[in-house]
């Protein structure tokens, strides 16, 4: 009889989803946040209680653990991070629980404005009869990627409890800092030590992904001339106008987030700030390939020394700085880790989705660190903001693909 795994996943998420654990993209440390290893501390103990090895939480903030093999096969990663993301408040998350969704619009009881419908999320609509989670409309619910924490941890226990299911060597692994792209430390790959891994940081049921974004940030800095306003005609170079102009330069009607999709990058103004005197503006650069990525970063300092051309006074300064590759470059050379987690999904009877992702996972770095790391699904929807939701029959299903992974790992 096929286990049902719905309770412990639902009860695991909502205790998960109420630890804050935000990561701050402005802080040098690492973690970035003290308050994520609120949710590590409690991660290691929970390990050691249901009797993993080699429980460890690293220097660098990443939790490490083992599930001994029982037979011979490679030794397969699962991980998922504890960090949420900044773009949204996630102080105070009040996780609740709607049973057996009945397909109509979805209120929250703190923002009663807020209305989470079906004719606008098509996917939701499909969930009818489904266990939802939702947080209570002042915060993001965390799902991502706490869908994916619950998600591994009861991969661990189960398999730590039913010694009979066969599988080789299983690594586990909750990251911080994800959320800012610092999820993958330089000591990770070796200390992680599997042949081939999974992140759980999905959505859609069936979804394996191993096509990512390639990502660059860039800060440019604006260094205007500052003097007093009423003396200053023909002496004043003003960096706010300076940096409204670069942002307006660059393309607005085809290369941004709100003008792209499918296979589309763009350059993504995220943060300006200063004043009249000294202004910095930070983008985030996104495209599926190489030469796609370059040519945005050639436009952005392109257009920035148009703007310092035109007013020699200021001093304009572009910096880009790499982020993660798309994982397609690496996964093409051998496809066994997506190819297994392919079947694994039809095994259970989902019809794998396999799309590129507008985004990158601890996977992106991971592969181009040399760790074979496609994406899973775990269910969350509406990441980053007030309507985030998710399935507990989809972390259910997502569950009983990585019980049958690690096994057809041992079997290969």
């Amino acid at each position: 009889m096929t286990p049902t795994f719905d309770q412990d996943l639902q009860d695991r998420l909502t205790r998960y989803a109420a630890i804050d654990s935000q990561s701050d993209e402005t802080s040098p440390t690492a973690p970035s946040t003290a308050i994520q290893f609120d949710m590590s501390n409690l991660l290691v103990e929970e390990l050691k209680g249901i009797g993993a090895q080699d429980v460890t939480l690293t220097d660098y903030g990443t939790v490490l653990a083992t599930v001994p093999g029982n037979t011979d096969g490679p030794t397969v990663g699962f991980l998922a991070h504890v960090d949420t993301a900044p773009q949204f408040n996630a102080s105070g998350v009040k996780p609740r629980v709607i049973k057996g969704y009945n397909g109509g619009d979805i209120t929250f009881p703190d923002n009663p404005d807020l209305v989470l419908s079906p004719q606008d999320h098509p996917y939701l609509a499909g969930k009818q009869g489904h266990d939802l989670v939702t947080a209570s409309g002042l915060t993001l619910l965390g799902a991502d990627d706490k869908a994916g924490v619950s998600i591994v941890m009861t991969l661990a226990q189960h398999l730590i409890e039913n010694p009979d299911i066969p599988h080789g060597p299983i690594r586990i692994a909750f990251t911080p800092d994800e959320e800012i792209g610092r999820g993958v430390d330089a000591k990770l790959p070796a200390d992680l030590g599997v042949d081939f891994a999974y992140t759980l940081d999905g959505s859609d049921l069936g979804e394996i992904i191993y096509e990512s974004f390639s990502a660059d940030r860039a800060v440019v800095s604006i260094k205007g001339v500052s003097i007093h306003p009423g003396w200053a005609k023909e002496k004043l170079v003003n960096a706010a106008h300076l940096a409204a102009k670069i942002v307006q330069t660059l393309p607005q009607a085809t290369m941004t987030p709100e003008t792209t999709d499918g296979r589309e990058g763009f350059l993504h103004v995220t943060d300006m700030a200063g004043g009249s005197s000294e202004m910095e503006i930070k983008l985030i650069l996104r495209d599926f390939e190489r030469d796609g990525l370059a040519a945005k970063g050639d436009l952005l300092r392109s257009v920035c020394e148009a703007v310092q051309a035109s007013e020699p006074r200021a001093d304009i300064t572009c910096e880009i700085y790499p982020q993660y590759r798309n994982m397609r470059y690496w996964l093409e050379e051998d496809m066994t880790p997506v190819d297994l987690a392919l079947e694994a999904c039809r095994a259970n009877g989902i019809e794998p989705i396999s799309v590129p992702i507008r985004g990158g996972t601890d996977g992106s770095r991971l592969t181009e660190m040399g760790v074979p790391t496609p994406n899973i699904f775990c269910g969350m929807q509406c990441v980053h903001g007030p309507l985030e939701w998710v399935s507990v029959q989809d972390m259910a299903a997502s569950l009983q693909v990585c019980l049958t992974l690690a096994q057809l790992a041992a079997q290969k």
